[in-house]
């Protein structure tokens, strides 16, 4: 999940239209959580004055894209983003201000918390015994998640739409190995509908049976044994996709007013930091029985690139001054923003809003181009989303089979060649406990080591 993290993989879901230019692109970043003011700490008074000026707001914007590293002067983008570094370091101050919006609600329940997770000598790597537990928002697995979420280097989103989020414990200890949530997908993603090979009617039939894993992730010291790798294939579990089925099989399409009888077939995932080694080869296999071939358990497939455009860049403040721009003007963006009112409302705000102001929608273009993959819970996918089969041939493991084959191949031997991870202990992340108790500055978050 995360990054210096404990992994190396916030989801962000990305989404281009397909067959369009940079231009008519939608944001490959709409789950990503949106970034706080870079220069947006006026007061009230000073930010009224400046909203209605439309030189003042092309400026604050400029200003806010070079402070990040978005573009580098007047005018000019960045074509590309190289190396993990200047990705964190882009995402730096929406991170903090994320971060800032949860400390009161933790504050009092941060020992508890704490407690929670294992200090390395409570880890036996060879009885690892993972517990899939439903995340509620107003209870303790609520703040166990957003504590988990405030150990990655890349802000996490709340999601949208269809949403299921869930920690995973060890049942041997009772501590938690790390967390994951499924979304709704972004209605267009180039790397995805090329695989499957989509058209449009296609798509909107069946994206349906479609979620993106917005959130996966491990906590230290499950971290260091590849608890990731082990967290995203429980996301493909028999016991997610009872759960799907159960809360989301019967419901209706808002838009088609269909019942399509939903089944999760399809997960995908972004990488949140280019090249991800965290899903690079996630391949896990049952043993063959009675002769037998080996079957697949889980199986990560790269589909390819986006192409390095969002909206993430521009922080709340400033997209409520474009926003309130474009209202003023009677645009029928400004509010349109129900759901079936097409996708991606804010990448299209900001887009218009950027024109107005007399800047090139290129700067939209962050560079970050994150690796997309999926996840199959079928057997034919390609033939099942196009329609050429109507059967969906599920292949769903349970929680124990992937845990066994987790153990086998990645923590065991992860554990004996990297016996440090026995050496961390929880109260190493008593730093956080900086950010709960007052100002915190983006540079002094804490770097979990990875192996």
């Amino acid at each position: 999940m995360p990054v210096i993290h404990l992994s190396d993989s916030i989801t962000p879901a990305r989404c281009r239209a397909a067959g369009g230019s940079p231009a008519d692109d939608v944001s490959d970043d709409i789950s990503i959580s949106e970034p706080g003011a870079a220069i947006g700490d006026e007061e009230p008074g000073h930010l009224e004055d400046r909203t209605a000026s439309v030189p003042a707001l092309r400026n604050d914007i400029l200003q806010h894209l070079a402070a990040i590293g978005v573009i580098a002067t007047g005018d000019a983008t960045r074509e590309s983003i190289d190396g993990k570094d200047a990705i964190r370091t882009m995402h730096a101050h929406q991170r903090a201000k994320k971060a800032l919006q949860i400390r009161r609600a933790l504050r009092p329940h941060w020992a508890r918390l704490l407690d929670h997770l294992a200090d390395g000598h409570e880890v036996d790597p060879a009885r690892i015994d993972p517990e899939l537990v439903p995340v509620v928002s107003d209870q303790e697995t609520g703040e166990l998640f957003r504590l988990a979420t405030l150990l990655w280097s890349v802000p996490v989103s709340s999601g949208f739409g269809r949403r299921m989020r869930y920690l995973v414990r060890d049942r041997h200890n009772g501590k938690l190995i790390g967390v994951f949530a499924l979304g709704d997908p972004v209605f267009n993603l180039r790397a995805r509908d090329g695989w499957i090979g989509w058209n449009a009617e296609d798509r909107r039939q069946r994206l349906v049976h479609v979620m993106d894993a917005y959130v996966v992730g491990a906590v230290p010291p499950y971290a260091q044994l590849l608890g990731g790798k082990l967290v995203m294939s429980l996301a493909g579990s028999a016991q997610v996709a009872t759960d799907f089925a159960a809360r989301y099989g019967g419901t209706t399409g808002i838009i088609s007013q269909e019942q399509k009888g939903a089944q999760l077939a399809l997960i995908t995932v972004t990488s949140a930091l280019g090249r991800s080694s965290l899903y690079n080869r996630l391949r896990l296999m049952a043993p063959p029985e009675d002769g037998q071939a080996p079957r697949i358990l889980a199986n990560l497939r790269r589909l390819g690139t986006t192409e390095g455009y969002g909206h993430f860049q521009l922080s709340d403040e400033l997209f409520g001054r474009v926003r309130s721009l474009l209202a003023r003007e009677e645009h029928p963006y400004a509010d349109a923003h129900q759901f079936g009112q097409g996708p991606n409302w804010r990448f299209r705000v900001v887009r218009v809003g950027l024109k107005r102001l007399g800047l090139d929608p290129q700067i939209l273009k962050h560079g970050i181009a994150r690796e997309v993959y999926a996840m199959p819970l079928v057997a034919n996918p390609q033939e099942y989303f196009c329609g050429q089969e109507a059967a969906a041939h599920l292949v769903l493991p349970s929680v124990a089979e992937i845990a066994a084959a987790a153990r086998q191949r990645w923590i065991v031997p992860r554990a004996e060649r990297r016996p440090e991870f026995a050496a961390f202990q929880r109260n190493q992340l008593d730093d956080l406990s900086n950010l709960l108790d007052g100002e915190w500055e983006p540079r002094s978050c804490i770097e979990v080591p990875v192996p």
